[in-house]
C-alpha cells in the first residue's frame, strides 16, 4: 500500500496525472494522501506499462535509441563501402557479425526489463505487510521513565503503593512514596508482580539506534555471517577476496589499494557469506573501525614473508574491542621465505594465540594468489557461523547500517548499505541517519536490479535526499509521510545536541557512567618509553573498585595519533598520555571527537585519579591554558648562566616565571618553569608572536635545536 503522491513519484508522474488516471479506472481517491491498495496498483502499473522507467539510473528509451542508433551507423557503414567497392565487399561476414551483437545487445536489454516489470509487479501484487519494528504493547508490559518514583512505578505495574513499599522492604529498601527508583530496583519489583519492564527509550522511533525490537522465534531465519578483512597495507586483502570472488577487483583500485570499504557476498557449498574489505593503509583507520562495528567475524591477514606490522596491531585492538571472533589468514604462503612459524609467535604476543597452541583463534595458512587454503578459510568462516547460530527477521521492515555513500551526477546520492535485519524493497520509506527518501533503485554487489533485499545483504541504493555518513543507521517505515517526521525530528535533536557540544566519555563523567551498570572502563595508553609504559598499565590493571575493571584497550610508545582518537571514540575509551605532549592539530581532532586526553607525568597521579573519579571522588579539576610556543633555532652555552635558547615564538606569548616543557619530536623530555627571557640583551617580562628572544630555563641545559618550549597556565575548571 502507498499514497499517491508516493506512487506518483515512483513512477515520475505529477499527482494530477494519477488521479486523472484513477478515475479513468474507476479507482476511488480524491488527493495525493489517498491510500492506493496493491490491487490498484497493479491496475495503474499495466495501464502505465513503464513502471520501471524510474527503476533504471538512466532514461531506458535513450538506451535503447543508442543501440538503434549503432545499428543504423553499421548499416550505413557497410552500404557506403559498398558503393566504393562496386562490388561485393571481402568484409561481409565481419559486417553481419557486428550486426548480429548490436541486436542481441538491444534483445537482451529489452528481455531484462520485461523480466524486472514482471518481478516487481509479482512483488506488488503478492507483497505482505511487514511487521512494524516498534515494540508493540500488551498487557504485561510496562514502561519505565527517568526517575520514576515509588507511587509512579505502582500506578504502572496496578497495584497499590503499598503492595510496592512491602516489596522494596524485602529488597532491605526503605523508601517513601515520593522517592525515585532506579531501573534495575524497578525491573525486580515487575518481575515480582509478573510484568516486564521496558525502558522508555526502547519505544523512540526516532532513535531507531536505540530502538528495541522482539522478534518471535518462528519469525528468526538464518542469515549469512559478516565478514570483516583487515590487515597490514599490502597483505593481500583485496586480492583474497579477488580470489574468492573469481573476479578482479584489485585492477580497478588505485595503485593497487583500496580507497573506499566494499561489501560483496559470496556463494560457497551452497551458503552464502558477505564481506567487508576494509582498507588497510593507516589513512583510512577510522574506515576499518566503522567495518569491525558491523562485522560477525574478522579475518586479520598477515603476509607469512612479512609478519606483524602497525597495521596489523591496529587491526588487532579493533577486532578485539568489536569483541568477535578471529580468524588468522597467513598469506603469501607461496613465497620461498614465508615464515609461518613467526607469525603464529608475533600474534600470541599480542594476545592472539593459535588454537593449535592451545588458544581459541583459528590460523589458516593460504595464498590469496594461487588459491591454496580458500576452501579451508570459508569452511572455517562457515563452522564459526554456524556456531554462533546468526539469525534475523526478514518479515520486519528493514534496519541496517550504510557502508558508503557517494554522490552521483547521472543518479543522485548513491549508498551501499548492509541490511541486518528485515527486508528492503523498492519503494520503502527510508531514513537514513537524518536524511529520507524512497528506495529509488536497488542493486546487489553485482549490479543487478532486485526488487528486495534481505538481512546480511549489501546493497546499493539511489532516492535519498542528502548524502549520509558511513557508519548511520537506517531504517525503513511505513509510509513515506512518517519516514519525513522522523527524520525531522532527528535534524532537530542532532541540531540541539550539537548545540550542547560532544562527548563520548570523559573523566568527570566516569562516575555517573559507572553507577548506570558499567563495570568496564576502556583505556587508550600512550607513554615516552617501553618502561612507564608499563609502569602505567600494570598500575592501572591492578585498580579494583566494587568491581570495576580497567580494560587497557592499546597501549603504546610515543605521542598521541589520529589512530588513537578513531579508536577512543568508536570505544568509548578515555586517553591516558604519559609523559608525552599531542600537537594542537591532535588535540583539535580529539575536542571534535569528544575523547578526553589526560596527561600525565607522575604515575601516582594517574592512579589516584583514576581510582578516584571511579569512586566519584574526583578531585576539583585544573586544566593547562597553552599561552604559547617558541622553536628553538640556535644555542648559546656560557659557564656562568647555562645554555640560552634562540626562540622563535612561532605561537601566541611566552611569559617569564610561566610553567613550561620542552618537547623533542612529540615526547616531553622537560617540565618546569622558564627562567628569563632576554630581548637585545635586555631582560624582558614577555614576548609575543613572531619575535626573536632567548630563553633559559630552570635546572635544565639539555636543550637542542627544533624543540619546542611550550608556556603554560594552570587554571581550575569549575564543575
Amino acid at each position: 500500500m502507498m499514497s499517491v503522491s508516493e506512487y506518483a513519484s515512483d513512477v515520475g508522474k505529477t499527482v494530477s496525472q494519477i488521479i486523472e488516471l484513477c478515475k479513468k479506472l474507476e479507482i476511488k481517491v480524491n488527493d495525493e494522501d489517498d491510500f492506493l491498495d496493491d490491487e490498484a496498483i497493479i491496475l495503474l502499473d499495466n495501464e502505465l506499462d513503464s513502471i520501471s522507467d524510474e527503476v533504471e539510473e538512466f532514461d531506458e528509451e535513450e538506451f535503447e535509441d543508442s543501440y538503434e542508433e549503432e545499428l543504423e551507423e553499421v548499416k550505413s557503414d557497410i552500404k557506403s563501402k559498398q558503393q566504393v567497392q562496386g562490388s561485393k565487399p571481402n568484409f561481409k561476414k565481419s559486417d553481419n557479425k557486428k550486426i548480429d551483437n548490436v541486436s542481441k545487445k538491444l534483445n537482451n536489454k529489452k528481455n531484462d526489463k520485461n523480466d524486472f516489470n514482471k518481478k516487481r509487479k509479482e512483488m506488488y501484487k503478492h507483497k505482505e505487510k511487514l511487521q512494524s519494528n516498534l515494540v508493540q504493547d500488551s498487557d504485561n508490559v510496562v514502561l519505565y521513565t527517568d526517575n520514576m518514583t515509588v507511587s509512579e512505578l505502582a500506578n504502572s505495574l496496578g497495584v497499590s503503593v503499598t503492595e510496592v513499599i512491602k516489596k522494596l522492604m524485602g529488597l532491605g529498601m526503605m523508601m517513601t512514596i515520593n522517592a525515585s527508583v532506579d531501573f534495575d530496583t524497578s525491573e525486580i519489583i515487575a518481575n515480582e508482580f509478573n510484568k516486564v519492564l521496558k525502558k522508555e527509550t526502547t519505544r523512540d522511533e526516532t532513535n531507531f539506534e536505540e530502538l528495541e525490537m522482539i522478534d518471535d522465534v518462528n519469525d528468526l531465519v538464518e542469515r549469512p555471517p559478516v565478514v570483516t578483512i583487515m590487515g597490514h597495507v599490502d597483505h593481500g586483502k583485496t586480492t583474497l577476496l579477488d580470489t574468492i570472488r573469481k573476479s578482479n577487483v584489485a585492477e580497478g583500485e588505485a595503485g593497487g589499494i583500496t580507497q573506499a570499504i566494499g561489501a560483496y557476498q559470496i556463494n560457497t557449498n551452497g551458503k552464502l557469506i558477505t564481506f567487508i574489505d576494509t582498507p588497510g593503509h593507516a589513512a583510512f583507520t577510522e574506515m576499518r573501525a566503522r567495518g569491525a562495528s558491523i562485522t560477525d567475524i574478522v579475518i586479520i591477514i598477515v603476509a607469512a614473508d612479512d609478519g606483524v606490522m602497525p597495521q596489523t596491531k591496529e587491526a588487532i585492538d579493533h577486532a578485539k574491542a568489536a569483541n568477535v571472533p578471529i580468524i588468522v589468514a597467513v598469506n603469501k604462503m607461496d613465497k620461498p621465505d614465508a615464515n609461518p612459524e613467526r607469525v603464529l609467535t608475533e600474534m600470541s604476543n599480542y594476545g592472539i594465540v593459535p588454537d593449535s597452541w592451545g588458544g581459541d583463534t583459528m590460523f589458516v595458512n593460504i595464498s590469496a594468489k594461487t588459491g591454496m587454503g580458500i576452501d579451508e578459510l570459508l569452511d572455517r568462516i562457515l563452522l564459526i557461523s554456524e556456531l554462533l547460530e546468526l539469525k534475523a527477521n526478514p518479515s520486519r521492515y528493514a534496519s541496517g547500517t550504510v557502508i558508503e555513500s557517494k554522490l552521483d551526477k547521472n543518479s543522485g546520492v548513491s549508498c551501499t548499505l548492509l541490511i541486518q535485519n528485515g527486508t528492503l524493497r523498492l519503494g520503502d520509506a527510508v531514513v537514513i541517519g537524518n536524511s529520507v527518501g524512497k528506495i529509488r533503485t536497488l542493486k546487489n554487489d553485482k549490479g543487478e536490479n532486485l526488487v528486495e533485499a534481505y538481512p546480511s545483504m549489501p546493497v546499493t541504493i539511489t532516492g535519498i535526499s542528502e548524502s549520509p555518513s558511513a557508519g548511520d543507521k537506517f531504517m525503513v517505515f511505513e509510509n513515506e509521510k512518517k519516514a519525513k517526521s522522523i527524520a525531522e525530528t532527528r535534524r532537530l535533536n542532532a541540531k540541539a545536541k550539537a548545540n550542547f557540544g560532544k562527548s563520548s566519555v570523559s573523566l568527570d563523567d566516569l562516575f555517573n557512567r559507572i553507577s548506570q551498570g558499567e563495570k568496564e572502563i576502556n583505556i587508550v595508553l600512550k607513554a615516552d618509553v617501553k618502561g612507564s609504559e608499563e609502569a602505567v598499565k600494570n598500575s592501572l590493571l591492578k585498580l579494583d573498585v566494587e568491581g570495576i575493571r580497567v580494560n587497557v584497550i592499546r597501549s603504546g610508545i610515543g605521542t598521541v595519533t589520529e589512530s588513537d582518537i578513531v579508536l577512543a571514540q568508536a570505544s568509548d575509551a578515555i586517553i591516558i598520555g604519559f609523559n608525552i605532549r599531542p600537537n594542537n592539530k591532535i588535540m583539535e581532532l580529539a575536542k571534535e571527537k569528544g575523547v578526553d586526553i589526560r596527561l600525565y607525568n607522575i604515575i601516582y597521579k594517574v592512579v589516584e585519579e583514576m581510582e578516584a573519579a571511579m569512586k566519584g571522588k574526583l578531585e576539583p579539576e585544573y586544566t593547562e591554558n597553552v599561552i604559547g610556543e617558541a622553536e628553538v633555532r640556535k644555542l648559546f652555552k656560557f659557564s656562568k648562566v647555562g645554555t640560552i635558547a634562540g626562540c622563535y615564538v612561532t605561537n601566541g606569548v611566552i611569559k617569564r616565571d610561566a610553567k613550561a616543557r620542552i618537547v623533542r619530536d612529540g615526547v616531553v623530555v622537560y617540565d618546569g618553569s622558564i627562567n628569563s627571557i632576554a630581548r637585545e640583551k635586555d631582560q624582558v617580562k614577555e614576548v609575543k608572536q613572531g619575535i626573536e628572544c632567548g630563553i633559559t630555563v630552570e635546572n635544565f641545559n639539555d636543550i637542542k635545536e627544533q624543540d619546542v618550549i611550550e608556556a603554560y597556565e594552570m587554571v581550575e575548571v569549575k564543575r
